[in-house]
Order: structure tokens, then C-alpha cells, then sequence
């Protein structure tokens, strides 16, 4: 297992737009991805408090060289990972990797390296100056995974899923979802990002 990540052996392909027939995501997950509001408020809607996190990975690390780009912070720098899984009934829906830089987490005045259990949307969305400055997306490669995902949820083949970067008083995050098929099954009433 990496060290750096529960859920990834090595980071995904990220495309900042989809292009060509072979680019597209299934046209029921549309959507979710493209979702510009809470992911948490939105499946909610569906689950209601069923909905729950579990904490898979939570360290202060160095983030993947891209994440660091994105973020536009330095490689060698520790910064809080936190990774979860979004699941309903103990159907899991999806997985989710927050880097957080510690001057965001400083500047937030709020406890994002203590979120626990909570779901970060529920926090990050209370912000009246959160910033969505890029949205990502990737159909993660099968050996993008790590032992432990391939062999605990249901990873097809190019699991789709979505790369936000924000920002909070002007200071990065980046928050990546990828969705499990079970997601399709939701049928969520509206449309609205952070797992």
C-alpha cells in the first residue's frame, strides 16, 4: 500500500475537459459529475441520514507531485490527506481524497483536520467565500487503485470521477470523488461538490 494513500498505488489521469466519444462518461453519471453544489447536501437528498462516512486514510504526508502542482504548493511540504468512503446503508457510493494544505487549514478557522466522521461538504459549503476554481475529471486506470480498493468495492474499469479545486479566504484544497456504481442508483431530486 502506498504511503501516501489508502485508496491509490498511483494518481489517476486528470483532464480538465471531456473530448471524444471514447472521453465520455455514461450519460446517468453526467450529473454527478458535473455537480457545482454540495455532493453530501445532494445525496442526502436521496439517503437521508443513512448517508455516513467512514475514515479510510487521515496523515499528515507529502501529496502526489500533481496534487502539488494543482495546488500550487511545494512537493516536500506535509499536507493533511484524508481519505473516505461515502456509503449508505453499507452500500458504498463513493470514494473520496481531500488534500489540505496547513495554511488553509489555518486560515479556515475552522476544525478541517478534526472532521472525523463528518462529511467535509457540510463544512467547506458554510463558506460564504468558497471559490470553485477547476474542476478535473478521469476514468481512473484499473492499476491506479491500491490492493485494498480492488479487493473491498466493486472497481470496474475505469471508474469515473471528478477533481475539484477550491479555495476558502484564498487558500487551496483539492477534493477528489470517484463514484461507485451504486451511485447510479440514486436518484438525486436536484442538482448541487465536497464529499
Amino acid at each position: 500500500m502506498s504511503t501516501i494513500s489508502y485508496l491509490f498505488s498511483r494518481p489517476p489521469q486528470w483532464k480538465t475537459q471531456l473530448r471524444g466519444a471514447d472521453a465520455q462518461p455514461p450519460a446517468p453519471l453526467r450529473p454527478w459529475l458535473n455537480e457545482t453544489g454540495s455532493l453530501t447536501k445532494r445525496l442526502r437528498g436521496v439517503y437521508g441520514n443513512r448517508l455516513a462516512v467512514k475514515l479510510l486514510f487521515h496523515h499528515w504526508k507529502p501529496a502526489f507531485a500533481e496534487e502539488c502542482q494543482a495546488l500550487q504548493v511545494p512537493h516536500h511540504r506535509y499536507h493533511l490527506i484524508r481519505e473516505v468512503l461515502l456509503h449508505a446503508d453499507g452500500k458504498p457510493l463513493v470514494l473520496a481524497r481531500t488534500v489540505l494544505p496547513e495554511q488553509t487549514i489555518r486560515i479556515a478557522h475552522r476544525n478541517l483536520s478534526h472532521l472525523g466522521t463528518r462529511p467535509l461538504g457540510e463544512v467547506i459549503f458554510a463558506y460564504p467565500d468558497l471559490e470553485l476554481r477547476q474542476r478535473y475529471f478521469s476514468a481512473a486506470a484499473a492499476n491506479c487503485w491500491s490492493a485494498a480498493v480492488q479487493g473491498g468495492f466493486e472497481i470496474e474499469p475505469g471508474v469515473w470521477g471528478r477533481r475539484t479545486l477550491y479555495a476558502i479566504h484564498r487558500q487551496p484544497l483539492l477534493v477528489s470523488e470517484f463514484f461507485l456504481p451504486a451511485v447510479l442508483e440514486a436518484q438525486p431530486a436536484a442538482t448541487g461538490g465536497a464529499a
